[in-house]
C-alpha cells in the first residue's frame, strides 16, 4: 500500500516519516517533492574503477544554476533529509524533469527502512541541461512494510550532500 498525501502529512507530523525541512506546499495526491540540492559531485578520471574508491570533484551551484552535460554522470542530493524506521520510500525523477531530458535515480529508487539523511541523486542528461539548487528535481513515496523490520545502519547512513560508490568497500574476492 502507497500512503495518501494526507497521510504522508500525519506521519510527517507523528515522526513516522523524517522530512527536513518540510514543506506543506510540497505534498502531492501520493508523494512528496523533493529539491535539488546545491553541491554536485562529478568522478574525475576518464574511467570509473568498481574495486576501488574514485577521485570525485564537487562543484557548489550559485542561483545562476549549472549546466549539465551529457555523457557526465553528475551525483546530486536532495535538499531535504528523508527517512523512515516504518515506511519503505522510492524516490522517482518528477515526469516534468524527465520531460527536460534528465534521468534522475533510474537505478536505485528504493531507500532501505531505517535509512535517514540527504538522498544522492544519479543525474543524467540527455542533452545540456541547466538546472538550479533548489529546483523540484524528484519525488519520493512511501510503502507500508509488512514483516520484522531491521532497520538500515549502512554506509549511507546520515548522509549530508551527494555521495560517491563505496561500492569497493563490498568487494568480495573471487577465488
Amino acid at each position: 500500500m502507497i500512503l495518501t498525501g494526507p497521510e504522508i502529512v500525519r506521519a510527517a507530523g507523528d515522526g513516522r516519516i523524517g522530512i527536513s525541512p518540510f514543506n506543506a506546499d510540497q505534498v502531492n495526491p501520493n508523494s512528496y517533492n523533493v529539491r535539488l540540492g546545491p553541491t554536485l559531485l562529478t568522478y574525475a578520471d576518464g574511467v570509473i574503477d568498481a574495486h576501488r574508491a574514485n577521485p570525485t570533484e564537487c562543484r557548489t551551484m550559485g542561483e545562476d544554476g549549472f549546466e549539465l552535460r551529457p555523457e557526465q554522470l553528475y551525483l546530486g542530493h536532495t535538499m531535504e533529509r528523508v527517512g523512515s524506521d516504518v515506511f519503505v520510500p522510492l524516490l522517482f525523477g518528477r515526469s516534468s524533469v524527465g520531460r527536460l531530458g534528465l534521468f534522475v535515480e533510474i537505478t536505485a529508487p528504493i531507500g532501505d527502512i531505517g535509512f535517514n539523511g540527504q538522498w544522492t541523486l544519479m543525474l543524467s542528461p540527455v542533452r545540456p541541461l541547466r538546472v538550479y539548487p533548489g529546483m523540484k528535481i524528484g519525488q519520493i513515496m512511501f510503502f507500508v512494510s509488512i514483516g520484522d523490520i531491521d532497520l538500515y545502519a549502512g554506509k549511507y547512513q546520515e548522509a549530508e550532500g551527494p555521495q560517491a560508490s563505496r561500492y569497493w568497500k563490498d568487494r568480495v574476492a573471487v577465488p
